[in-house]
């Protein structure tokens, strides 16, 4: 709107209001920290193997030698997935003979776990995987939960910017929060992983809508230099503390259904903010609901100690300021010249790549060394300074440099796990945490860039473009991290070497720090390899449009 932001000037950028919406907002974003990784303990996946029942015809030490060694990284450790045909030692074990001495264990037949699994209670008492046994010919299911979620996420983001135009922001906000929390409550009562799954892919869609809405209505409501603080650090800082509050909860509570109440509770106490926080101003008056909007103003100036002018709004005058409808970007004008189409391309890269390295280390955290909820928590922490240090390079260095620096140490220290002996188990961690914190500033850091690189018709297509392939990468993630079955140090060779590419990529982008945003494509910097000239083939004309409000979908 164009006199908007005149007409309430007035109300200050840091009064009472303006501090208990950003606080306010943020705090709702909290549940979203421990339900998008809360598959990490709900899915894990403890040490088992094959049962052998009680009422088997076996001596003791037939039964201890009934399952089959296999080497797991540098030691022999008991078989997951086989164990050696009972009937066959029964008969040795009925006959005296003794294993190992007598009989020769490995020319014995195996066979799969045909009476079920026992596992370890040392880490989880009961997980999705131990409740419907999805391990060795089902060990498939575990990734595909996670990936189902992150589909949820990828659908979630589509349709909640078009729901909060259609029906408000406030509205939006809270039904995307019920969605999450009931359906989060409904999955306790799971008779089956694929009703868990289906349940899960609804929360994953609640999840992220209630994510983007509360962004939009904080950066509709709040003043230009608080938008910022509230965009970088607000929402961010806020998650990461709903993902540190994740292993606290599964420490104390080991079982799954009782996790996730635990984990549904929260979003009860949402239920009080509907009479807290109000519908976007913005919003409603372009929906031609101004004396809505001005209500809401006046409130908010009530609560600020303020007084307000008598008119805020020109009717009339708002209505004529309306901008004419504009011709509306396609995707392909993403790619309508060799220098924007390499843009894209590179900016989908790094999405991708980033995303995976993101979740990767995220959804890992289990496999590392040490105690798995201390590793949890490590990871959350490590994404605070990660943030904190993001907006600092935001706010002082280029972006290229700051990008591709990032990326660099993350990839980097990642690829170097491999290097580590092992009884420095503790390096290792450090390590990962080291990577996840370049990853995660990084990551950060690529929203502002994004917006920065693409003029102002197609600057809402290109970061819908570019956050879906990050979530992409969020959905085979999980597998990159499944490939730890057959190599401890696979996921971690994968994720540092394509970090580290991207990294490289990056430095070819050209550099948008201290640069106007474009506003045509003429006005586009180039891509490195382009500065020398350029030939260019348009796909369609297009017209000049009015700036749009960037979100990230």
């Amino acid at each position: 709107m164009r006199d908007y932001d005149a007409a309430t000037a007035f109300l200050g950028e840091w009064g009472r209001f303006q501090r208990l919406v950003f606080f306010l907002l943020s705090a709702s974003i909290i549940p979203n920290g421990f339900n998008g990784m809360s598959v990490v303990f709900l899915a894990g996946t403890p040490e088992h193997r094959c049962v052998v029942p009680r009422g088997t015809n076996l001596s003791d030490e037939w039964r201890n030698a009934s399952i089959p060694l296999e080497l797991r990284g540098e030691q022999q450790e008991p078989s997951r997935c086989r164990r050696y045909g009972l009937a066959a030692l029964a008969n040795f074990s009925a006959l005296g003979l003794r294993p190992g001495s007598d009989v020769e264990l490995e020319t014995l037949e195996q066979e799969p776990c045909l009476d079920g699994w026992e596992y370890s209670r040392d880490v989880y008492h009961s997980t999705i995987i131990t409740e419907w046994n999805l391990v060795c010919e089902d060990d498939w299911k575990a990734p595909l939960t996670t990936s189902l979620f992150f589909v949820g996420v990828l659908i979630g983001s589509f349709i909640s910017g078009q729901l909060s135009d259609r029906f408000g922001r406030k509205n939006i906000l809270f039904l995307t929060m019920a969605v999450q929390t009931g359906f989060s409550f409904l999955q306790i009562f799971s008779t089956s992983w694929e009703m868990f799954t289906v349940l899960f892919l609804i929360v994953g869609m609640g999840q992220i809508s209630n994510y983007v809405v509360a962004f939009i209505l904080g950066t509709e409501i709040l003043g230009k230099s608080v938008r910022i603080l509230f965009s970088t650090l607000g929402v961010c800082i806020f998650f990461a503390i709903g993902y540190m509050l994740l292993p606290l909860f599964a420490y104390f509570i080991r079982d799954w259904r009782m996790l996730l109440l635990a984990l549904t509770v929260p979003g009860l106490f949402c239920i009080p903010l509907w009479w807290i926080i109000p519908e976007s101003p913005r919003w409603l008056i372009s929906q031609g609901r101004y004396k809505e909007a001005e209500a809401i103003i006046r409130k908010a100036a009530k609560i600020n100690g303020i007084p307000a002018p008598a008119e805020l709004f020109d009717t009339e005058e708002m209505q004529d300021s309306k901008p004419q409808q504009q011709q509306k970007a396609i995707l392909l004008d993403l790619f309508r010249t060799r220098n924007i189409a390499t843009i894209t391309i590179m900016s989908l890269l790094l999405w991708f790549f980033t995303s995976v390295g993101y979740f990767g280390l995220s959804l890992s955290t289990p496999d590392w060394h040490g105690n798995a909820y201390v590793n949890c928590f490590l990871s959350a922490v490590i994404e605070v300074p990660a943030y904190v240090i993001a907006w600092l390079l935001l706010r002082s260095l280029p972006r290229r440099y700051s990008l591709s620096g990032t990326f660099f140490l993350g990839g980097s220290v990642v690829l170097f796990i491999q290097l580590v002996p092992a009884e420095l188990n503790v390096l290792s961690v450090g390590l990962v945490m080291l990577g996840k914190f370049g990853i995660t500033a990084a990551f950060s850091m690529l929203y502002v860039y994004n917006v920065e690189l693409y003029p102002t018709q197609v600057r809402n297509m290109a970061v819908g473009a570019t956050s879906t392939a990050s979530r992409l990468g969020s959905i085979i993630a999980p597998y990159f991290v499944y490939l730890g079955a057959y190599d401890r140090f696979l996921p971690y060779i994968l994720m540092g070497s394509l970090t580290v590419l991207i990294g490289i990529l990056t430095l070819f982008l050209p550099e948008s720090y201290g640069n106007p945003l474009p506003e045509s494509f003429e006005q586009m910097m180039k891509v490195k390899c382009f500065r020398n000239g350029e030939q260019t083939t348009s796909i369609r004309s297009s017209k000049e449009s009015p700036k749009s409000l960037i979100t990230p979908l």
